[in-house]
C-alpha cells in the first residue's frame, strides 16, 4: 500500500470500529494485505494526525510527520504483538519519535516556531473581532512549548491534550510511571518559567 503525503487528510470512519479479537486479526492480516492495512490507516489516521498537530501546531508539518509515522508502521507492523489499546500506545510512541526527530533539528524547530507565530497573526488579521492580548498569550504558550526539550513537550501533550493517565503515558513511552511523573513536574516548571520570563521580556521566548 502507498501511504499518501497527506495534503488531502484521511477521515476516520466510525463504521470501521472492530472488536478486540477482530482487531488482533486485522493487525495480523495488515502485515501482508494492503486492504487490511488501509483499514488500520483509516481507523487511526485522525488520532495520529491530531497528536502531531498538538505537538507541532501546524497542519502541514503534522501531515508530513503523520505520513512518516504510517510508513514506519507499515515496515514494522510484524514486530507488534498486543491488544488494541497496546496498538494505540505503540502508534503514539512511533508518532512521538517522529515528532521529536522533526524538532531535534534546530533549523526545522526554528522554522516551526516562526511559522506558528506568522500563521497565528495572519489568522487574527482575517478575524473581525480579535482579542490581541489573548492572541499574544496563545502565541507565547505555543512558542514556549516548542522550545522545551522534546521529552518534556511530549509528556505535557500526552497528559493535558490527550488526557492520558501517567500509567498510559508510561506504557506509550516505554518508561516507568515514576519517570513520567518526574518529567511532567520538570516540564510544567520549565514551561511556567519560560512564560514568566516572556512576560517580563516583551513576549520573547528563550
Amino acid at each position: 500500500m502507498t501511504v499518501g503525503t497527506g495534503r488531502k487528510r484521511a477521515q476516520r470512519q466510525p463504521n470501521l470500529t472492530v472488536s478486540e479479537s477482530e482487531h488482533v486479526g486485522l493487525v495480523q492480516r495488515a502485515c501482508s494485505d494492503p486492504d487490511a492495512f488501509a483499514q488500520l490507516y483509516l481507523m487511526y489516521y485522525d488520532d495520529v494526525f491530531r497528536y502531531c498537530v498538538r505537538r507541532l501546531f501546524d497542519s502541514h508539518y503534522a501531515e508530513d510527520v503523520t505520513s512518516t509515522v504510517f510508513f514506519k508502521v507499515m515496515h514494522n507492523l510484524g514486530s507488534f504483538d498486543g491488544t488494541a489499546i497496546d496498538f494505540r500506545s505503540w502508534l503514539l510512541r512511533i508518532a512521538t519519535n517522529a515528532v521529536n526527530d522533526h524538532l531535534r533539528d534546530a533549523r526545522r524547530r526554528t522554522e516551526t516556531i516562526e511559522k506558528v507565530v506568522n500563521n497565528s497573526r495572519a489568522e487574527s488579521d482575517l478575524a473581525i473581532d480579535c482579542d490581541q492580548e489573548l492572541l499574544e498569550r496563545k502565541i507565547m504558550l505555543k512558542q514556549a512549548l516548542l522550545s522545551l526539550k522534546p521529552k518534556y513537550q511530549t509528556v505535557i501533550t500526552l497528559r493535558f491534550f490527550e488526557n492520558m493517565k501517567l500509567t498510559e503515558i508510561a506504557a506509550c513511552l516505554g518508561k516507568k510511571p515514576s519517570t513520567v511523573r518526574s518529567w511532567l513536574l520538570r516540564a510544567t516548571a520549565k514551561l511556567r518559567d519560560k512564560l514568566d520570563a516572556a512576560k517580563n521580556n516583551s513576549g520573547a521566548i528563550s
